[in-house]
């Protein structure tokens, strides 16, 4: 039998029951499957319907929104983030192209995500063999240890002196190792460094790898982003896309280049005497005044079939308190507002140096990586980090030496996770697959927006003199500093125009910045 609710009485009237309600039948003696129960006017009744408040739901249900909830604010975080490097390097923003066009005829052979580098391991020999050291260097002046944000010292130009960025393949040295099958593979530490410290990187860069015979070559192109320094290239806040602009990522990368040549010359006892050492500077022609640097040809061995050489730079020599001599390696970074990185050195640098190197680590890891890398394969016993500031945040021309900071690079590779396995691991890698490619001419590039790297087979004649690329707008091409006092003026306030008396003039040789 089915439940049988009574009777229901019908109001023709309106809504509810009817004035007058019918006697339930339990109550005339008649029997009823739906139970009365006497009550009085006092006792209270629960609601019947009321649709003016939200009901409890069970848990569940609550528990099932919580999760929907948390699934959206993961959506909104991942989109936020995605969406954020794609404003950093997207294909709306300069910095997000390729460094090099990639041009409709070139194949990719591999690509190589970020990640899969992360677990590469390779033990290579601690101390490799130098095979020759050219050039000649100066003593470094310790009087520059000593120098505070209250007793800073102006930035000097050094417009006499020439800085050489010569790619392997050019270098008269690398080419005799060559003939001679000194090595197998051959590089510079600029490059060896950008590969060590690829998975850091943020901007687009190339590397030029030529297979001829059993040899490889690692090249970089002229003009290559590569002779170029970083800035704030790994913080959350993009730089101002306009090239114009004097805290573009591009204007900043050629002052950066410019304040540290500067400061690696500046910070040595120019008293005449010099380190001289097997061969002179090998790039430097008869009565040319060649930058303070000696190159250390280097030889590690990668396996039983395979080694490498490297040309490494060192920038400067010390003495030690045992009278031994020491290389040393001069890098400076830069700050060009406070206003973007939240910490002023000139306020903090002698209360919270830490602080201040934790910013920077935060915002450079990349160009702070790979400058400890090059100190580890120059085999430097001491890299030298200057604070350099602009005397006024709208003049890029002229600076101040805040500070001097001595870092023994193991420990300072140890302090920001710098795995020298990991990076060899990284370059042996690399060697073994393009030691599987043909004879011919490749061309690495790390991705603009992606974590990654590709390998491109490029025609032999690709980035020599007779290799005609479309030429960049005018608008995108670098510009040098301007000789022009005025011109730099307007861009300065008042306070900024007192100090400002001279610009960077470019020199008219392939490696100085100022000519790029």
């Amino acid at each position: 039998m089915g439940f049988d609710v009574g009777l229901v009485p019908y109001n023709p009237d309106g809504w509810g029951p009817p004035e007058v309600a019918a006697a339930p039948p339990s109550l005339g003696g008649g029997s009823s499957s739906v139970p009365f129960a006497p009550f009085s006017r006092s006792d209270k009744l629960g609601r019947i319907a009321d649709w003016t408040r939200n009901p409890p739901g069970p848990g569940a249900r609550r528990r099932e929104a919580e999760k929907e909830r948390a699934r959206r604010d993961r959506h909104w975080q991942q989109n936020r983030r995605t969406h954020h490097q794609f404003n950093r390097g997207g294909p709306s923003s300069s910095s997000a192209k390729p460094s090099v066009d990639i041009q409709p005829e070139w194949s990719v052979k591999e690509q190589i995500p970020f990640s899969s580098f992360s677990k590469l391991s390779f033990a290579v020999a601690d101390q490799p063999e130098d095979l020759l050291v050219c050039g000649a260097v100066e003593y470094y002046d310790r009087t520059y240890d000593r120098v505070t944000p209250r007793a800073e010292r102006r930035l000097e130009r050094f417009k006499s002196r020439n800085f050489f960025k010569v790619t392997t393949t050019d270098d008269p040295v690398i080419r005799r190792l060559a003939e001679n099958d000194t090595a197998t593979v051959f590089a510079n530490d600029t490059i060896l460094a950008a590969l060590m410290c690829a998975p850091r990187s943020v901007q687009s860069w190339d590397i030029v790898i030529q297979r001829v015979g059993n040899k490889l070559f690692f090249d970089k192109r002229d003009g290559s982003q590569l002779d170029l320094l970083t800035v704030n290239e790994t913080a959350q806040e993009a730089l101002p896309e306009a090239k114009e602009d004097i805290n573009s990522a591009h204007s900043l990368a050629v002052e950066a280049t410019y304040v540290n040549q500067n400061f690696s010359q500046q910070v040595l006892l120019r008293n005449g005497e010099k380190v001289t050492f097997d061969e002179p500077n090998p790039f430097a022609t008869e009565g040319e005044e060649a930058a303070s640097v000696a190159y250390r040809y280097r030889r590690w061995k990668l396996d039983e079939e395979t080694s490498l050489v490297a040309r490494c730079e060192v920038h400067a020599v010390s003495v030690d308190l045992r009278g031994e001599r020491q290389f040393l390696t001069l890098n400076a970074l830069n700050e060009f507002d406070p206003k973007v990185t939240g910490v002023d050195w000139r306020k903090k640098l002698e209360t919270q140096r830490g602080a201040v190197l934790a910013t920077e680590l935060k915002n450079n890891a990349n160009k702070l990586a790979r400058w400890t890398a090059q100190a580890l394969l120059a085999g430097a016993d001491m890299m030298k980090l200057g604070y350099v500031s602009r005397l006024h945040p709208r003049d890029q021309y002229n600076h101040s030496i805040l500070s001097v900071i001595g870092y023994k690079p193991r420990d300072f590779a140890a302090q920001i996770n710098l795995n020298t396995a990991n990076m060899w691991g990284i370059v042996k890698s690399i060697v073994d697959v393009c030691m599987k490619l043909g004879e011919g001419k490749y061309v690495l590039v790390k991705d603009p927006v992606k974590p990654q790297v590709r390998l491109y087979e490029v025609p032999n004649d690709a980035f020599e003199n007779d290799y005609v690329e479309e030429p960049l707008p005018e608008e995108e091409q670098v510009r040098p500093f301007s000789e022009d006092v005025d011109a730099s003026a307007k861009e300065m306030d008042a306070a900024a125009e007192a100090e400002a008396t001279g610009t960077t003039a470019g020199a008219e040789k392939s490696g100085d910045v100022a000519a790029v």
